[in-house]
C-alpha cells in the first residue's frame, strides 16, 4: 500500500502499554509520520513481555511499535520539557495515555500544548476517561470490559470468562484513531485542532447496544423469561450469539479440534441442515432458546468425525461455516496467504508481523519497518 492517506501528518506517541501504541502504528500504517516518546526506562511494556530474553529483546513492544522513530526524553527535566514542546510545536496530532492529571502536573496540559500549537489534535486516551468519579482508578482490560456489560455476556453459563486478545484495548486504539481521523478533517474547515477525550471502558458501553436493547424490551413486558427465540433478559450462554442457539455455535469434532457454525440465516441453516443429512433439524432453528437438546444432537453429530472430515463436508456448502484456526495455522491458511496479511522472517520463517488491515487499490499494506531508536536530537532534526 502506497502511504498517502496521511502523508505529511506528523503524530507524536507518548502513550504505552497496547491501546495507544498500536493507534498510532494504524495511523503510522496510513502513512503518517510518527515518533514516539518514551521516558528513560522505556515503554513499561518492554520489562512486562514474558519471553523478555537476556539479550534485552523485547518483542511485544517491538511489535506494537514497528514503523515508528522512538525516542527516550526525560520530562522531568528542563531539557527533556523544552525538546518536548518543540516536537509538539511540529506535530499535527498528540497521542497520549497518561491517568488524567499527569501531563497538567508536568505543566504540559491541554491548555499549555494548545498555545504552543493550536491547530494539534491532542487526543487522551484511558481507561475511564478525563471526567467522572472513576477518572483516576487504575485498570485493564478486563475491568474495562467489565463495567461496559460485555464480560458478563461472555463465557459459560456458569461464569463470565475474559475473551481474547484485550478487546477494549483494541477497540480503544481503533476508537482513537476514528477520532483522530474525524479531528483532522474538520481542521481543514475550521484549521483548529482539537481536544479528544477517549476511554476504553466507554467504548465497551458503546459495543453494548444490542443487549441493552434486549434488556429495555425485556422491562416492558410482564414474560422475562428467556425459554422462547430472541426475547426475555440477555443472558450469558443463553442467547442467540452468545451460546444458546444451535445454528451460532461451536462444536468439537472427534479429533479434539473445533469448528464454528454462524448459520443464523433461514436458508443458511436450511443448506446445513440438507449438507449434513438432517432435514429434520430445518424446522427447529425456531425452537425456545437455550437451545439445550438440539445443540446436544448436533455436538454428538460433529464428534463422529474429524475436523478435516467436517472441511471437506462444509467448507463449499453456503452455511457460513469455518473451523477454528489455531495460530500455528495462520501463516499457511489460503485465505490469509492470498491477503499476505502475515509477515514471516525469510530466513528463519518465523512469524514478523501481521500487516494494516486494509487494501488499497486491490494491493496489499507494505510490510512495516522495524522500530528504530533515536536521540533527541535525532528527533528535532527529523521534523525541522
Amino acid at each position: 500500500m502506497t502511504k498517502s492517506q496521511l502523508a505529511g501528518i506528523r503524530v507524536l506517541d507518548v502513550s504505552q502499554f497496547l491501546p495507544g501504541p498500536y493507534a498510532a502504528q494504524m495511523l503510522s500504517d496510513m502513512g503518517a509520520d510518527v515518533i514516539k516518546v518514551e521516558a528513560p526506562g522505556g515503554d513499561p511494556l518492554r520489562s512486562l513481555n514474558p519471553v523478555t530474553n537476556e539479550r534485552g529483546h523485547w518483542p511485544f513492544h517491538a511489535i506494537v511499535n514497528a514503523g515508528k522513530r522512538v525516542v527516550r526524553i526525560d520530562l522531568k527535566s528542563d531539557d527533556g520539557i523544552k525538546t518536548f514542546e518543540a516536537l509538539i510545536c511540529q506535530a499535527d496530532v498528540l497521542v497520549e495515555s497518561y491517568r488524567p492529571g499527569v501531563l497538567d502536573r508536568l505543566g504540559l496540559g491541554n491548555g499549555s500544548l494548545r498555545k504552543l500549537n493550536p491547530k494539534m489534535v491532542h487526543c487522551a486516551l484511558s481507561g475511564y476517561g478525563q471526567t467522572g468519579p472513576l477518572r483516576l482508578r487504575s485498570g485493564h482490560d478486563i475491568n474495562y470490559v467489565a463495567m461496559g456489560g460485555g464480560l458478563n455476556m461472555t463465557g459459560p453459563k456458569d461464569r463470565p470468562q475474559a475473551a481474547f486478545p484485550p478487546i477494549a484495548d483494541y477497540a480503544g486504539a481503533m476508537q482513537t484513531v476514528i477520532a483522530i481521523q474525524g479531528a483532522l478533517l474538520g481542521r481543514v474547515s475550521s484549521g483548529q485542532g482539537a481536544y479528544l477525550d477517549v476511554a476504553m471502558a466507554d467504548t465497551m458501553v458503546s459495543w453494548q447496544t444490542f443487549g441493552l436493547i434486549q434488556q429495555g424490551l425485556s422491562e416492558q413486558t410482564t414474560n422475562v423469561s428467556s425459554e422462547h427465540a430472541l426475547g426475555g433478559v440477555p443472558e450469558r450462554g443463553v442467547d442467540l450469539l452468545n451460546g444458546g442457539a444451535a445454528c451460532y455455535q461451536v462444536y468439537q469434532t472427534s479429533d479434539g479440534k473445533f469448528i464454528s457454525l454462524g448459520a443464523i440465516e433461514h436458508h443458511f441453516w436450511e443448506n446445513f441442515c440438507t449438507a449434513v443429512c438432517h432435514t429434520e433439524w430445518i424446522e427447529r432453528q425456531s425452537d425456545p432458546l437455550p437451545q439445550t437438546e438440539l445443540i446436544a444432537e448436533l455436538e454428538q453429530m460433529f464428534l463422529e468425525n474429524s475436523r478435516n472430515a467436517w472441511d471437506g463436508a462444509l467448507e463449499n456448502v453456503d452455511c457460513c461455516y469455518h473451523p477454528v484456526l489455531k495460530y500455528a495455522e495462520l501463516a499457511y491458511w489460503p485465505q490469509i496467504k492470498d491477503r499476505q496479511l502475515i509477515d514471516t522472517d525469510p530466513d528463519t520463517g518465523t512469524f514478523s508481523g501481521v500487516r494494516f488491515p486494509v487494501m488499497k487499490e486491490g494491493r496489499p499494506a507494505n510490510k512495516r519497518d522495524p522500530m528504530c531508536e533515536i536521540t533527541p536530537q535525532e528527533a528535532l532534526e527529523a521534523w525541522s
